[in-house]
């Protein structure tokens, strides 16, 4: 690994670092918030994923969740959301396909398959990289993310509960098997056959690998613009009620699908798995 960046930032550390990935057969970046707590290791931390578009830097200088974080002395990775590099395949017509939006998903069709396998990176490949070379404890590790990433944060924590204690996300898309945005990426990435896609498609993934001892906690703005067509988060909803996993949705009057919105309720987010992965009581 190669450290390309270090800030000093609530007396932590902002931290971004550059790998070669075997997952993804590419160059990656990533950046880590290392609390002061760190000097004397190991911390809690989470996986937060973003969303299409974004890559590590959004999180990282958007979100206003560093003061917190150092308060509660929590660490936080921020991955990309897709490979990067100019032997990547791209669809450079499409926001919503290609780089910027990996789906956190091991891709199974050509020209996909070689460097499109985000998960493998994210639960294999940088779990273990970030845990061996930083000062974090492994078994108290929570995942989040936003938009797709909060799709990547519920897929993945609903199928790695060995890896994640504790599991929130930001406007999610929940059903991807059922909207534009994930059709368009589920057929591309994994072919016609829907029983693929079934793994990775939260709404069907809780029916089961249910976590009844583990709440999760999904904020998601009335206003945001891409609620009806894309987030359908009352699906996933009814999916937690069916099966009596505990679900806080909180509708938030007035939030469209910004890091405004991310900045107004992070705190919360990082004391919902603060609670989870130290046992401490809410």
């Amino acid at each position: 690994m190669k450290k390309i960046a270090s800030h000093t930032c609530f007396e932590g550390q902002v931290e971004v670092w550059e790998h070669q990935s075997t997952a993804l057969s590419c160059l990656m970046q990533f950046s880590i918030f290392l609390p002061p707590q760190a000097r004397q290791p190991p911390v809690p931390f989470i996986t937060f994923l973003s969303g299409l578009t974004c890559n590590h830097e959004n999180f990282t200088t958007k979100s206003g969740a560093y003061q917190h974080a150092a308060k509660l002395g929590m660490a936080i990775i921020a991955p990309d959301t897709s490979p990067r590099g100019d032997d990547v395949p791209d669809d450079v017509d499409s926001y919503d396909f290609g780089k910027g939006a990996g789906f956190y998903l091991d891709a199974k069709q050509q020209p996909w398959q070689k460097h499109y396998r985000m998960e493998t990176y994210i639960t294999q490949e940088l779990n273990d990289l970030v845990c061996n070379h930083f000062p974090l404890d492994k078994n108290a590790q929570g995942i989040c993310g936003h938009s797709m990433g909060g799709h990547g944060a519920l897929t993945l924590g609903l199928k790695h509960p060995e890896l994640y204690k504790s599991l929130s996300a930001f406007s999610p898309i929940v059903a991807p098997s059922k909207v534009p945005w994930g059709q368009k990426a589920f057929s591309r990435y994994l072919g016609s056959d829907e029983f693929l896609w079934a793994n990775h498609d939260a709404c069907i993934l809780v029916e089961r690998h249910s976590r009844p001892n583990t709440p999760i906690l999904i904020d998601q703005g009335t206003s945001d613009q891409f609620l009806d067509r894309e987030l359908k988060s009352h699906l996933f909803a009814d999916a937690c009620h069916a099966v009596q996993q505990p679900l806080n949705l909180r509708l938030q009057d007035g939030y469209d699908h910004s890091y405004y919105f991310i900045q107004s309720f992070i705190h919360d987010h990082l004391i919902h798995h603060y609670n989870q992965l130290t046992n401490t009581a809410p």
